[in-house]
């Protein structure tokens, strides 16, 4: 801390925009893949938080950073490894996650292989450090023409299963016991929405990394969920709170000469703390008002 204090170029490594036209124009691409996957993550976080599956999108995450760490070994495209490992975890969690405790002890099985087996690839690797790097935090101009393509098609086949199975899997989601009286196939819904979660993990991780797209599938739906419960509202203003992140910590990380997480990581934080702000604001002004109509009545009565 003391040498970053006494560096006065400290600030410039944060923010710099002295050549930032310039710059802008190499990110065209991540910027339009970012604010796809806002999107699409923000939409699929709200049902990943309705179903207590925040451990889930980081267990799929590990095996998707080991498939891409893989084919980052092997010289073959990271994106096709990412979805291998991404959907192999997605798979094996829906099959055998059913039930919450279930899911999660699979999960917990999961999670320290993925990594190790993804530190591995990369100890083996003999390239550069930065594509090592990339893989964990992210990285700006990863995008070119072909993978901004493929990211988009991913993303929408995503987002066509999830509108697909959105009714069956928002009734499961919200009541388990209830919808699968009602008809409603469970595990089918389980697996289903675990493809569909493996797909954007595995596409997010060329923007965010393997270890923080949490940022952009769990934190955006937190966020809406703190100040709404409207089921056609939370998915909107999620949306929006992911493309804000991804977009926004592009921007800025532009500017700097830091990895792009820690600008999407801060501005997902930021977001959820004003959110919970407003929530708590407007819990306590319900509360009130209930308690000066409580009183009122009484002193009517």
């Amino acid at each position: 801390m003391k040498l970053l204090a006494t560096d006065p170029r400290w600030w410039d490594r944060i923010f710099n925009f002295e050549d930032y036209g310039q710059l802008l124009g190499l990110v065209q691409n991540s910027l339009l893949a970012a604010a796809v996957l806002g999107v699409v993550g923000g939409v699929l976080g709200v049902f990943v938080m309705q179903r207590d599956m925040a451990f889930a999108v980081h267990g799929v995450a590990e095996l998707s950073f080991a498939g891409a760490a893989g084919a980052l070994l092997v010289g073959v495209s990271v994106v096709t490894g990412s979805l291998i490992g991404s959907l192999a975890a997605a798979l094996a969690i829906g099959l055998l996650g059913a039930k919450a405790r279930d899911r999660n002890s699979a999960i917990g099985v999961l999670m320290p292989f993925g990594l190790g087996l993804g530190i591995l690839f990369l100890a083996l690797y003999p390239g550069r450090a930065s594509s090592k790097f990339g893989l964990l935090t992210g990285q700006i101009i990863s995008v070119d023409g072909p993978q901004l393509g493929t990211l988009i098609t991913i993303s929408v086949i995503a987002l066509t299963i999830l509108l697909v199975i959105w009714r069956p899997l928002l009734f499961d989601s919200l009541d388990p016991d209830v919808a699968a009286a009602r008809g409603v196939r469970s595990n089918a819904m389980s697996v289903l929405f675990m493809l569909a979660l493996g797909l954007v993990v595995a596409v997010a991780i060329q923007i965010v990394g393997a270890l923080l797209v949490l940022a952009l599938l769990v934190t955006p739906a937190a966020s809406a969920l703190r100040v709404s419960a409207s089921p056609v509202l939370v998915p909107l203003l999620s949306a929006a709170f992911g493309v804000l992140a991804a977009v926004g910590g592009i921007l800025l990380a532009l500017g700097g000469a830091l990895p792009i997480s820690p600008y999407i990581t801060t501005i997902s934080f930021l977001t959820y703390l004003a959110c919970r702000a407003i929530g708590y604001t407007r819990d306590r002004t319900q509360q009130r008002g209930a308690m000066v109509g409580a009183t009122t009545l009484r002193s009517q009565t």
